[in-house]
């Protein structure tokens, strides 16, 4: 619901506040959490939320935010509704930060049609309590059943561990720009009904 989206965001802020991408975007520590807040708020309002394709928990402390088949890019026309709001969250490193998102969608595979995981954060202090597999679950439910793979991005050793958990594996890595820190690309074929984990 929309009205989720400044907790969510404020979850999801602190989730990221130490991650080697947007630390690199946002060197700055002292106000990083606050413009990641503002990055994801509005990444719920224009994207997410609209499109129906976000888990989260009944206590709002963690998400994980899908993007259907073929329907993982953000729209332009979103993309120049957020220009204000992303201008607010990165300032004079919103050129950095369209650079990372541009190499990472470079990336991004164009077939076959996929679910794409666009966020899953969980906020720290309900981190290893099994929230992350939680919140992916009902999503990769969907995607077995519909006999269909995933794709996503991970930037740290502990989440690229997670998701290798859930059956993804590295298919790929690239640096971010300007000497960032390396992304590993991630992808899951489905798994068939009843097949073990």
């Amino acid at each position: 619901m929309p009205d989720d989206a400044e907790a969510l965001g404020d979850a999801l802020a602190r989730a990221f506040a130490d991650d080697p991408g947007f630390s690199h975007v946002l060197p700055n520590e002292r106000d990083r959490t606050e413009r990641l807040r503002v990055f994801f708020e509005t990444e719920l309002h224009s994207v997410a939320l609209p499109r129906g394709l976000v888990w989260t928990t009944e206590e709002l402390v963690g998400a994980a935010v899908w993007g259907a088949p073929d329907e993982w890019r953000v729209p332009i026309t979103a993309s120049l509704r957020e220009g204000p709001a992303m201008l607010r969250a990165f300032g004079s490193r919103l050129p950095l930060a369209l650079w990372s998102r541009i190499r990472m969608d470079a990336k991004h595979p164009k077939r076959p049609p996929h679910w794409y995981l666009a966020v899953m954060g969980v906020a720290p202090e309900w981190q290893g309590k099994g929230l992350g597999t939680a919140l992916m679950q009902p999503g990769l439910d969907e995607i077995d059943a519909a006999s269909l793979p995933a794709y996503l991005e991970s930037s740290t050793p502990r989440s690229r561990a997670l998701y290798e958990r859930n059956g993804f594996e590295v298919t790929g890595e690239l640096s971010l720009p300007r000497r960032g820190p390396p992304v590993w690309l991630m992808w899951r074929d489905p798994r068939a009904e009843g097949s073990a984990d």
